[in-house]
C-alpha cells in the first residue's frame, strides 16, 4: 500500500515540502533550486533550522577519534547547540549520542530507512522528548546506496553553521568526498581532527581549505562556537544561511 501524510503520521514521520514554511530555510539559501523538493522529518522539526556543528567521520574509528567525536558532542550540548551529523555507525553516531546524553540536542539526516530508524529503541526516548529531530530526503523505507549518502552529506553541511571531521581516508569514501564537496561550495566552514593520531584524509583536508581543530586543545575550548567563529576568520559575520539570534535556549 502506498505512503500517505496520514501513513506516515501515525508512524511518527512528517512530510514537508520546499513550500511549506517550517522547510529549512538554510536548505533554500544554501542550495537554491537543488534543495530536495521533499523531505521527511520524526521529532522536533524546529531543530532542522537553528543551526549547529556537523561532526562527520569514517564508520571504523580508533579510541582517539572516538573520544573527539563525544567531546564534540559534549560541547555542542553544554553551548545549546544542535549537534548535526549523518547517523552512520562511527563518528557519526557518537556525537549524536554524546550530545543527546549530555542534555543537549542533535539533528541526524539519514542516507536510508527512516522507518526503521524511528522504532529503534534506543531514539525512541530522544525523539519523544524533542531532543532529536531525524530528517531525509528519501523514501523513509528507502534502502542505503552511495548516491544517497553522498546526497546526504550536502545536507549535513548546508543545515549546520560549522562542520568537523572526525576523521577521513584519502580520496575515497563518503567523508572525504562530503568534506571535498563542501569546501569547494563554501557551504561552511570545516574543521579537521588534528594531532599525533589523526589520518592522513585529514591533513589533506588541510591543504584543500579545512581548518585545524587540535585534538589536545579540544577539551580546553569553553565556548567552541565563538572559538569556531574566531578561527574561520569570520568574527563579526552570521555563518551561511543563518539568521540574526536571539538568546538560544535548548528548546527553542
Amino acid at each position: 500500500m502506498k505512503d500517505t501524510p496520514d501513513r506516515l503520521s501515525e508512524r511518527g514521520i512528517d512530510v514537508l515540502t520546499r513550500v511549506d514554511r517550517e522547510y529549512p530555510s538554510r536548505l533554500l539559501n544554501s542550495l537554491k533550486h537543488v534543495a530536495p523538493p521533499v523531505l521527511f522529518v520524526a521529532g522536533r522539526r524546529r531543530l532542522l533550522d537553528r543551526g549547529g556543528i556537523a561532526a562527520v567521520g569514517s564508520r571504523n574509528i580508533d579510541e582517539s577519534g572516538q573520544a573527539f567525536a563525544e567531546e564534540i558532542g559534549r560541547k555542542c550540548a553544554l553551548n545549546s547547540l544542535p549537534l548535526i551529523s549523518g547517523g552512520a555507525r562511527g563518528a557519526d553516531a557518537m556525537a549524536m549520542q554524546s550530545s543527546v546524553e549530555a542534555g543537549g540536542t542533535a539533528v541526524g539526516v539519514l542516507a536510508d530507512s527512516l522507518e526503521r530508524a524511528v522504532r529503534g529503541a534506543d531514539l525512541r526516548d530522544a525523539l519523544e522528548s524533542g531532543n532529536l529531530a531525524l530528517m531525509t530526503p528519501y523514501s523513509p523505507a528507502a534502502s542505503f546506496t552511495v548516491g544517497a549518502a553522498m546526497g546526504r552529506n550536502r545536507l549535513i553541511y548546508a543545515l549546520a553553521d560549522y562542520a568537523v571531521v572526525v576523521s577521513s581516508e584519502v580520496e575515497t569514501g563518503g567523508t572525504w568526498r562530503g568534506a571535498t564537496e563542501a569546501l569547494k561550495a563554501k557551504l561552511c566552514p570545516v574543521f579537521v581532527r588534528t594531532g599525533d593520531d589523526s589520518p592522513a584524509g585529514n591533513l589533506e583536508l588541510l591543504k584543500k581549505g579545512a581548518l585545524a581543530l587540535p585534538q589536545s586543545e579540544l577539551k580546553g575550548i569553553g565556548d567552541i562556537e565563538a572559538w569556531m567563529k574566531e578561527h574561520s576568520g569570520n568574527a563579526g559575520d552570521q555563518p551561511h544561511g543563518s539568521k540574526a539570534r536571539e538568546q538560544r535556549t535548548l528548546f527553542d
